[in-house]
């Protein structure tokens, strides 16, 4: 019979293995709704999938990021959007990466934008690996698409922390009654993007919800541009921000939060 030292150990040594061989590929499909102001008629229920963070190698295995995209591709969505980091230790994982990324598929596309580790790691080879797979990069830089008729634009930046951001640059083909949905590596600009109206909703990952959360404290390991809005949705000014969790790590342990593949779903019910 184990003692009250024994207990301890044995629930330590259960908790470490839990949140570093089960809950990193434990991977949580979170539904979000998110409320239009004004939401043509035609993107009533328009569904887009965001994930970020793939962070592939040295903990972060392909076989696991592949189950992902698999899952990915049977919500079939109308537009999937990746909001970078997709390597963590080497620029040229990106050319496994890749090639499994392009199975994703989606009614308007896949697009993506750089994170800091693919700036820190090479951007040139990670713009590279992506777009030999027909996998498009929005650098300071928006595309209007059409859904029904109805315009929706989208938009990317660069990563604040490692790049240049350009939001005037990447709105500069704004039409003027579009939806738009912009991508931003780390969460916390929004506090600058909101301040121009037309933004709708920006989604970002880089926090990774901190990877280990604490009941009632939340996580102390969050990274710059990642501690204000750290997980989940928000609102600020006009504009909605989603933060996902991410799919891979950097360090290699989840605990209270999984893995995060988000649907998201546009609609005029419940706004204002």
């Amino acid at each position: 019979m184990l003692g009250a030292g024994g207990g301890i150990a044995l629930l330590g040594a259960s908790g470490f293995v839990y949140g570093t061989r089960l809950e990193t590929e434990w991977l949580e499909h979170e539904r979000v709704t998110v409320p239009i102001p004004r939401l043509p008629f035609s993107l009533e229920g328009f569904r887009i999938v965001l994930l970020s963070d793939f962070h592939l190698y040295p903990t972060t295995r392909l076989e696991f990021i592949r189950k992902v995209v698999e899952a990915a591709r049977e919500l079939d969505p109308d537009l999937i959007v990746l909001t970078g980091d997709f390597v963590q230790k080497r620029a040229d994982a990106i050319f496994e990466l890749a090639p499994t990324l392009a199975k994703l598929n989606a009614r308007h596309g896949v697009f993506c934008v750089l994170g800091n580790h693919d700036h820190w790691k090479g951007p040139h080879t990670v713009r590279t690996g992506l777009e030999q797979q027909g996998l498009t990069i929005l650098h300071n830089r928006g595309l209007l698409l059409s859904h029904e008729g109805s315009p929706i634009y989208l938009a990317g930046v660069d990563d604040c922390w490692a790049g240049r951001p350009d939001l005037a640059s990447a709105m500069s083909d704004h039409k003027e009654d579009a939806i738009t949905v912009l991508l931003s590596h780390e969460p916390d600009p929004v506090d600058e993007y909101a301040i121009d109206d037309r933004v709708t909703i920006q989604l970002s990952g880089h926090s990774h919800g901190g990877q280990v959360r604490l009941p009632g404290l939340g996580s102390p390991f969050l990274p710059p541009f990642g501690r204000k809005y750290d997980l989940g949705l928000y609102r600020i000014r006009k504009t909605w921000l989603y933060t996902n969790r991410g799919i891979g790590v950097t360090a290699p342990i989840r605990l209270n939060c999984r893995p995060e593949m988000t649907e998201i779903t546009l609609s005029s019910a419940g706004s204002v």
